[in-house]
């Protein structure tokens, strides 16, 4: 949330004319709008409704995967011009007081460890105001925002939601809430923005393939940056830069490997076997939470042929004993 004061000049709603789920610079702009104007996107949650707070992991099972990611928009920016780049100021964000986190079947190959998780798993949040809550007493602070952000691709046709890319897309930067600025290199005409795939929160990582997904509304202001070019996004913000906000006790786990793909493998494995032998989770229930509150960083880099990944899990997330 942000404590800024602005007017709202337009509104889109997630109807069905007003969503997509490809990238495409062929698709007709909802809406057209000028450089300083405050849009509210209103936006579906990642499965396009297809999960609610009801649902269970036979759901997820079920899920049919075409419509992840349904993005709202495309908004025309007046003027804008491949080459220019488009600052995308994000004013606030408000979820709707549930969410979910999902691990799809391991069949499918995605997430972290999908050899080690081969069951669909689904667990829905109850988020309270900033705080969401999980099982065993845990608290996640709730941070939320927008997982899918950007522009049209300058290639025409449709492309795959899932990949980021240079122009945005799914780049789940979970430092992109309230209060931050994200600059975008505009490739097409009007620059066509969209947004969606929200989170309340999420780990670095997002380990199992989502965060804690949630519907939600997100209001941007827009503004144009013409002689001047970037290659790929750019943003400013002030964090927070831990889970909660604040510096605090962390455990860690370290991943070491001469792959950085290993080495982040084995720090969320060693993360895993942690939170099951020493807090009594289940190992899917400690796997949904090192998506949600987990954070993956690069130790070293340099230190051949070895990689060091780390994750950090903050204490204050558990009930005080």
């Amino acid at each position: 949330m942000s404590n800024e004061d602005y007017a709202v000049d337009h509104r889109v709603n997630a109807t069905d004319d007003a969503v997509h789920s490809a990238w495409d610079n062929g698709l007709e702009p909802v809406l057209t709008v000028e450089p300083g104007d405050v849009v509210q996107f209103e936006c579906r949650d990642a499965t396009d409704g297809q999960l609610d707070p009801d649902s269970t992991a036979a759901d997820v099972a079920a899920l049919d995967v075409d419509p992840v990611h349904p993005l709202t928009g495309p908004v025309a920016v007046d003027g804008a011009r491949p080459g220019d780049v488009l600052r995308v100021d994000l004013l606030d964000l408000e979820h709707e007081g549930w969410g979910y986190t999902l691990v799809l079947p391991g069949e499918l190959g995605l997430g972290l460890l999908p050899e080690a998780f081969p069951e669909p798993e689904l667990y829905v949040w109850d988020l309270d105001g900033d705080v969401g809550r999980f099982a065993n007493g845990i608290e996640v602070a709730l941070a939320p925002f927008p997982g899918t952000i950007g522009v049209a691709p300058a290639a025409d046709g449709a492309h795959d939601t899932n990949p980021p890319r240079s122009v945005g897309g799914n780049l789940d930067v979970k430092h992109l809430r309230a209060g931050s600025t994200l600059y975008l290199p505009v490739a097409v005409e009007d620059a066509l923005f969209s947004v969606g795939d929200c989170h309340a929160a999420q780990g670095d990582g997002e380990v199992c393939v989502s965060g804690v997904e949630a519907p939600m509304t997100v209001t941007c202001r827009f503004d144009l940056q013409s002689g001047k070019s970037i290659e790929q996004p750019r943003f400013e913000t002030t964090g927070p830069f831990t889970p909660t906000g604040r510096d605090e006790p962390t455990y860690g786990t370290t991943g070491i490997a001469a792959d950085p793909l290993e080495a982040t493998r084995a720090a969320i494995r060693h993360m895993i076997d942690h939170l099951h032998e020493d807090r009594g989770l289940s190992r899917s229930e400690a796997y949904v939470l090192c998506s949600a509150a987990v954070d993956l960083k690069i130790s070293q880099a340099v230190n051949v042929p070895n990689w060091t990944v780390a994750a950090y899990l903050p204490e204050s997330i558990f009930p005080e004993t």
